[in-house]
């Protein structure tokens, strides 16, 4: 019966009821987050995919309420400048900013950084990032905290920062980028729409950065830009 109080009319034909297999759609979700390459050593998998590649580092990542699996361009895109931007000498300490699943942070330490501070404001991205952080063995490298980025007001600058959210953010937070990254240190940023890219730069610059890479994948924008030395 509809709102109106009168009865629905069935098509005509027969009905069929045949069953469902539970099982084949509680697992199909996963078809959408295969093992994927990211930039030059990176190997990024869920971790019912146990297989790893040779040659790469593996981050096995639990897709879930945070945002992050290395399938979206933003993410891949902040992956790949990681990748170039640690090279063979990585740096002692990073900054995540706006944590997520914690896949940044944990491929910073899987590249060979020493130990990262990942702050997130959403208690589901923190718990994801403990969670992956374990699952990646590098739980005592990666400290989760559930806070802003202004509470860092003791912390000594950051070699390496990264922060995968959207532009009017990046904005929001240019003072602090400068703030909290090295002079001479690297700031990675993600979230960016390619048409938004331009605006970024140019508050970064105005803020005391230098761009030195931009990569689009799949219509978003990732930066990699290098605080002054002053």
């Amino acid at each position: 019966m509809n709102p109106d109080g009168q009865l629905f009319t069935a098509a005509p034909g027969d009905v069929e009821i045949s069953p469902l297999l539970e099982e084949a759609w509680a697992s199909a979700w996963q078809q959408s987050f295969p093992p994927r390459a990211v930039g030059r050593r990176l190997w990024v998998r869920p971790p019912w995919e146990t297989a790893d590649a040779p040659g790469r580092v593996s981050v096995v990542i639990e897709p879930g309420r945070a945002f992050g699996t290395g399938h979206h361009g933003s993410t891949e895109g902040c992956l790949a400048l990681l990748d170039r931007a640690v090279g063979d000498a990585a740096p002692p300490r990073a900054l995540d900013i706006g944590i997520g699943t914690g896949i940044l942070a944990v491929a910073a330490i899987k590249l060979g950084v020493a130990s990262v501070i990942g702050l997130d404001v959403d208690p589901d991205a923190v718990a994801a990032a403990r969670v992956n952080a374990s699952r990646n063995a590098c739980a005592d490298r990666l400290e989760v905290r559930m806070e802003e980025p202004e509470s860092l007001r003791d912390a000594l600058p950051f070699p390496l920062v990264l922060a995968n959210l959207l532009a009017h953010t990046h904005l929001a937070l240019s003072s602090q980028y400068r703030r909290l990254v090295a002079p001479g240190g690297a700031l990675i940023l993600g979230g960016i729409l390619e048409h938004e890219d331009s605006g970024v730069v140019t508050a970064l610059v105005t803020a005391g950065f230098a761009l030195r890479e931009t990569l689009v994948i799949e219509g978003w924008s990732s930066l990699l830009l290098e605080a002054s030395g002053a």
